[in-house]
């Protein structure tokens, strides 16, 4: 027999297309139902308001209301960045300013030099494509693309002279550092407030799975472990949960700058949450759990943060910390920053076909709405963009909960117009009001925050004058009706086929991370800091695998995924996590796939 290793096929291309499950079944249940609010919802909904009353009440004095709109494109800058530590939102915030200011610069020119309804559409659409993929290179986080793409297709309907523009994005530039002061200001009073709540939802998360670990045998497979698109989740969800939770913890604290003693305690309880979810105890039982909650509570609370006893290994973890963030500040470390970026950019990045979805979609609702006479289809731009989501089942759920939102909101837009026509302090603080709303509600579900977004951005179009009110509601509806089903048809017809060969590039790096961490552990001359950037690069990688793996098994129209091989090997992963935490004590090797 030959010795030649026998190399798996490549998975078929389907014949026929397939929608996910949750498309195919049509049930709004999943995509309509209420979650718990967000532990931070009430920063960004009042940092919005903050950012937004000085500017609005500032214009309101000097009787120019009708500025409020340039106003508020720097004002909503405010939103961004909520789970960064201050010195890297410092930075995110900042592009975030220049990137508003640049996007809406393109669109006042746009609109000072043409009136053509087609122009001004393809222009809109172009811009939202190159928002969309530079959100996702990025990773910029919530709320995304999306309010770039409301304040720029708004700007290129908007009545605009050449001369106008300075003064108007100067406008812009100023609320949006005031807006950058207003996120940062916390600063002052807990400077490693986002640091100590991404540790206590690590904290939480472990305790979640050393309440219940799942199968123990790592051949067994989680019954309860289907995604909503019907395909099997590889490994317990509990853990993949505190893996997820214990790498954004590590970024966020790696991102935090210079080491203080709190962020000390802070790296000390992380490696405590690490150890309690890739070799939870089979003694452990319910007092582990809860002691990881009570430190929790106490580290996501104002007093001192806990000082447990230091875990086995905890000296080795933090020189590891020092090294690696030694290597992040060095220029290798942002030059290798750079080349992501640039990656996720260039060809063949799964990023491209959802931008040309964007594209198409936007610039396809723009055209409808035109052809059936709404005079500015800016609204039905943006919902398209943000029906264009990683894959069709997300985009899917995305056109239900715009579509509910939108419809309910232009009721409340009916409802409260006749109050906000009291006078323009009316006005404004009906704004500020919505916008608190909007941001308060959206973590619930997205449908809920849009019942609050829709009637403050029709509130908006007030400050130049007032408008009929059953054409502002006639236009949305139909701007909302079209831009969701050219939107939905996009995101159909333009397949991201690059889905399924992202999965392919984790697994090939999962392996790779796997097998250094076996051999550093395995080696006994390999310093701390070499074993444990191995063990927090399998777990990124672990990370990475099942969000390529959830997206594609959204998308339809692809190569069938490999699932039996994601399965294997993110149960070997979490086997190796598990053998490298207890080579804290003798060194331990774990078993690779091809032992199973």
């Amino acid at each position: 027999m030959s010795d030649t290793p026998v190399r798996p096929g490549r998975p078929s291309v389907r014949k026929l297309p397939q929608l996910p499950p949750a498309v195919r079944g049509l049930s709004p249940a999943s995509a309509l139902r209420l979650s718990p609010p967000s532990d931070t919802w009430f920063k960004p909904a009042l940092s919005v308001v903050v950012a937004s009353a000085v500017p609005h009440l500032t214009l309101l004095v000097l009787g120019r209301l009708d500025l409020a709109v340039y106003s508020m494109a720097g004002s909503l800058c405010a939103l961004y960045g909520h789970g960064l530590p201050y010195a890297r939102r410092a930075r995110a915030l900042a592009g975030v300013v220049l990137g508003m200011a640049a996007g809406l610069a393109v669109s006042l020119v746009t609109a000072s030099l043409t009136g053509s309804t087609a122009v001004l559409i393809a222009v809109g659409a172009l811009l939202a494509a190159v928002q969309k993929v530079l959100c996702d290179a990025t990773r910029i986080g919530p709320p995304g693309h999306v309010i770039f793409t409301f304040v720029s297709s708004a700007a290129l309907f908007a009545p605009q002279r050449l001369d106008q523009i300075p003064g108007h994005l100067a406008l812009t530039l100023g609320a949006g550092a005031f807006a950058w002061l207003v996120a940062l200001a916390p600063a002052l009073v807990r400077r490693e407030g986002p640091e100590r709540r991404a540790v206590a939802r690590a904290l939480e998360a472990a305790a979640v799975c050393a309440a219940d670990p799942g199968p123990r045998n790592g051949n067994a497979v989680d019954p309860g472990s289907r995604n909503g698109n019907n395909a099997i989740d590889p490994g317990p969800r509990n853990r993949r949960a505190a893996a997820a939770a214990v790498h954004a913890a590590w970024r966020c604290l790696l991102a935090s700058g210079r080491p203080t003693p709190v962020r000390r305690s802070l790296e000390r309880l992380v490696v405590q949450a690490e150890a309690a979810f890739v070799a939870p105890g089979p003694g452990a039982g319910a007092a582990e759990p809860e002691r990881l909650r009570a430190w929790a509570a106490r580290t996501r609370g104002r007093g001192p943060v806990p000082t447990p006893s230091p875990a086995p290994g905890t000296a080795d973890e933090l020189y590891g910390i020092d090294a690696e963030r030694a290597v992040l500040r060095a220029r290798e470390g942002r030059r290798a920053a750079r080349r992501a970026l640039l990656r996720r950019l260039g060809p063949g990045s799964p990023l491209l076909p959802v931008a040309v979805r964007t594209l198409f979609g936007c610039a396809l609702s723009g055209y409808l709405c035109a052809a059936l006479g709404v005079g500015r289809p800016y609204w039905a731009i943006v919902t398209a963009a943000s029906l264009c989501q990683a894959n069709l089942t997300l985009s899917w759920n995305r056109a239900l909960q715009r579509t509910l939102g939108n419809l309910l909101g232009v009721l409340v837009f009916a409802a409260v117009l006749p109050v906000s026509r009291i006078g323009p302090l009316a006005l404004v603080c009906c704004c500020l009001f919505f916008g608190f709303a909007a941001e308060a509600l959206i973590t619930r579900n997205y449908w809920l925050g849009s019942v609050a977004v829709t009637p403050m951005a029709l509130l908006v179009l007030e400050f130049g004058g007032t408008h009929p009110a059953g054409e502002l509601i006639g236009d949305r509806v139909l701007d909302t009706v079209l831009g969701a089903a050219a939107g939905f048809l996009a995101a159909t017809l333009v397949t991201n086929r690059r889905a399924a060969g992202r999965v392919e590039r984790a697994l090939d790096a999962t392996d790779r991370a796997r097998a250094a961490a076996e051999r550093t552990g395995a080696d006994p001359a390999a310093a701390p800091a070499e074993r444990d950037r191995a063990r927090r690069t399998l777990t990124a990688s672990l990370v990475e695998l099942r969000e390529a793996g959830d997206t594609a098994a959204g998308e339809w129209w692809q190569r069938a995924l490999p699932e039996q091989r994601l399965l294997a090997a993110e149960r070997a992963g979490h086997r190796t996590l598990a053998a490298t935490a207890q080579r804290r004590g003798p060194t331990a090797h774990a078993p690779s796939i091809g032992a199973e």
